[in-house]
């Protein structure tokens, strides 16, 4: 992450939900792990064990036994060194809108779990990036994360414009029947599989609505609650989505039809090697949902809200 060096890097100052996962271990140890189970998938290579996944064995049951010996986990105490999430630049994103002269926008969080809904919490900064002259070569790291979910696995972003529609929750009672009308999809000839014919609507929210994964904007994919507005907590104006931290970049059924094209055999590929093409950053929030962040779009130094669906 392009920190600077001679600036604070963020630690997360709030009180943590004393809750055992029974998970908790160290980033970089969730991230071997998955190596770990990569490599040794059918067809990868190999399944004996590296000398350094062997170390990792060795120091995951020492310090299983450590806890076992001290008692019931708790949270590490504050300040807690906040994980990166995202790292976006006005570039490759238009989208973004950033304050002034900013063309960088980074996002943190915590890795344990906060009031409400059980969730990281998160930071977000905007920043001029050609401004970073010395940059943080080895950033803290948080001594353990409450859930593997939510240690990122390190990605390189390819973004891609795309069309989406509101979830049909967001649309007019007038547009919510006209999309659930099966006779109005066979007159515009878009050749829509008969299969829906008794519940059209569902492929208005499968294949046009509100599309999975991570996205910048966009609308809201509703489905733990009906539309829920979110409003700044300083001018009250209506805030706007910033970004989804989705836990699926597509579902594994009808969904699938979000995947590029060009992307498709490679992703599947993954799939042969024990890597989930659906889930390149490994990441996951609430019940596989979506975290979606919020911001004023009067002024981005009001403070941002997120929401989980």
């Amino acid at each position: 992450m392009l920190w600077p060096a001679d600036e604070p890097w963020p630690h997360c100052e709030s009180s943590h939900l004393h809750r055992d996962s029974g998970f908790r271990q160290s980033p970089a140890i969730v991230r071997l792990k998955r190596r770990m189970r990569a490599r040794r998938h059918p067809g990868s290579g190999g399944s004996e064990p590296t000398p350094e996944e062997q170390a990792i064995k060795e120091r995951s049951a020492a310090r299983l036994a450590e806890r076992l010996d001290a008692g019931p986990p708790w949270p590490a105490e504050c300040p807690v060194p906040m994980l990166p999430v995202a790292q976006l630049y006005l570039r490759d994103i238009p989208l973004l809108r950033p304050p002034g002269r900013a063309d960088l926008l980074q996002i943190l969080w915590c890795p344990y779990d906060h009031d409400p809904e059980y969730k990281p919490a998160t930071a977000l900064f905007w920043r001029s990036a050609g401004s970073v002259a010395d940059v943080l070569a080895t950033p803290p790291q948080p001594y353990e994360a409450n859930h593997p979910g939510y240690v990122p696995e390190p990605c390189l972003l390819a973004p891609e414009e795309i069309t989406e529609y509101p979830n049909s929750l967001d649309l007019s009672p007038e547009m919510r029947l006209a999309v659930g009308d099966w006779s109005r999809w066979q007159g515009a000839g878009v050749g829509v599989d008969s299969s829906y014919a008794d519940d059209p609507a569902e492929f208005y929210d499968v294949h046009l609505a509100d599309a999975p994964g991570w996205k910048v904007g966009g609308w809201p994919p509703w489905g733990r609650t009906d539309p829920l507005r979110r409003y700044c907590a300083v001018c009250d104006t209506r805030m706007v989505p910033l970004l989804t931290i989705a836990s699926f970049e597509w579902d594994g059924d009808e969904g699938r039809g979000w995947a590029p094209h060009e992307d498709q055999d490679a992703a599947y590929s993954a799939h042969r090697a024990g890597r989930d093409p659906a889930r390149p950053t490994a990441v996951e929030v609430g019940s596989t949902d979506n975290m979606q962040l919020y911001v004023c779009p009067i002024s981005p130094e009001h403070p941002h809200t997120d929401l989980i669906q």
